[in-house]
């Protein structure tokens, strides 16, 4: 599936070189100058430079005409706050995720990831085909926000612990914090979650105002520093097997753009996210070894009886949040069905590699 994902992307950039043709066309209109505030720090790994490479797209394929200036966090406003303030229009457009607005809309998290979910190409294929992205644009329009697609990574860990984690009953009552859909099933089985911004993680673990955290990936969390605190890795990332980054942009300005430069944008966020998944794939298994044999980290795997009840948990989260919330339910009943169709092709193709063995 990732061989047939790329080769497709790789067509997708074929055909986005057709934008370059039309930039005569977008300079006659002027320059166009937008703040882009990032909700991840420039020097964090993958996502950083994600940010900055999307930026930089854009200002190549313009000649300079339309440039987005990279803000770190919290140079303009909150990381987490990205949502209200490019509805206001006080900032023209946030790199981030959809799933930092899950306190207004928990649907918006299956933009994002979704617990026990599907790889990346099943994913898009949702998101993109499947109705995904009709469903978040009613939202995202009610409050004068348009989102692109435009970041992904590979699977994370689902957890650092300062002790080995004896049974999941020893859970309760800890203080970790957690992301998006997975926080809801870490609470449902008795975790005290808080959802907190990356670089203010490791104070909080540090002071002691979380036990334990997820963030992301090795290659990323040893940036962070987690191992200093915590010696304890879990995998897998049974709450963010894929994440999708967006570039969240004011509506009535993205409209206003000359259809060259929407164009960049959106041929530039889809080759961010080429770029920034096939780069988190390369590099994760060297940062997990590093940190176990330069950083004394114990990589652990949660049982299958352990991931079982994570997702049962899962499920029951799905069942009670459809119940009261029918955008929520809207989002959980398209991305089923859809791989329930799916997998009448993702099964006719499986393959089990005996090379490796």
């Amino acid at each position: 599936m990732s061989k047939i994902f790329l080769k497709t992307a790789a067509l997708a950039a074929v055909v986005g070189a057709v934008a370059f043709g039309s930039v005569s066309d977008a300079q006659a209109q002027g320059k166009v100058k937008w703040k882009m505030q990032a909700a991840f720090a420039s020097t964090l790994a993958h996502l950083g430079p994600a940010g900055q490479r999307i930026a930089d797209y854009v200002t190549t394929m313009s000649n300079g005409k339309f440039t987005l200036k990279f803000f770190e966090p919290g140079a303009l406003i909150p990381p987490l706050e990205c949502f209200d303030a490019v509805s206001k229009g006080s900032v023209e457009s946030c790199y981030t995720t959809a799933g930092y607005h899950t306190g207004k809309y928990p649907g918006l998290a299956f933009m994002t990831a979704v617990p026990f979910g599907p790889g990346l190409g099943e994913f898009l294929g949702w998101q993109w085909h499947g109705g995904g992205l009709e469903i978040a644009d009613k939202i995202y329009s009610k409050h004068g926000l348009k989102s692109i697609p435009c970041g992904a990574i590979g699977p994370e860990t689902s957890g650092w612990f300062k002790k080995p984690v004896e049974s999941l009953e020893s859970l309760r009552g800890l203080k970790m914090r957690f992301f998006g859909l997975g926080a809801k099933v870490m609470t449902k089985i008795g975790v005290s979650t808080q959802l907190l911004a990356g670089a203010d993680i490791y104070p909080a673990l540090e002071r002691g105002v979380i036990d334990a955290t997820e963030f992301s990936m090795p290659n990323m969390d040893i940036s962070l520093g987690f191992y200093q605190i915590a010696k304890n890795n879990y995998y897998p990332g049974w709450h963010q097997q894929i994440s999708i980054g967006e570039l969240l942009t004011n509506k009535e300005k993205h409209d206003a753009l000359h259809e060259s430069y929407k164009s960049m944008l959106d041929v530039g966020c889809k080759a961010n996210m080429i770029t920034e998944y096939a780069e988190t794939e390369a590099l994760n298994f060297g940062a997990m070894q590093k940190m176990k044999s330069e950083y004394g980290v114990t990589n652990h795997r949660w049982t299958d009886e352990q991931l079982a009840v994570f997702e049962k948990a899962w499920n029951e989260v799905v069942a009670e949040e459809s119940a009261k919330d029918a955008t929520f339910k809207e989002f959980a009943d398209s991305f089923y069905a859809f791989r329930k169709g799916y997998a009448i092709w993702g099964e006719a193709q499986a393959l089990k590699s005996t090379y490796l063995k």
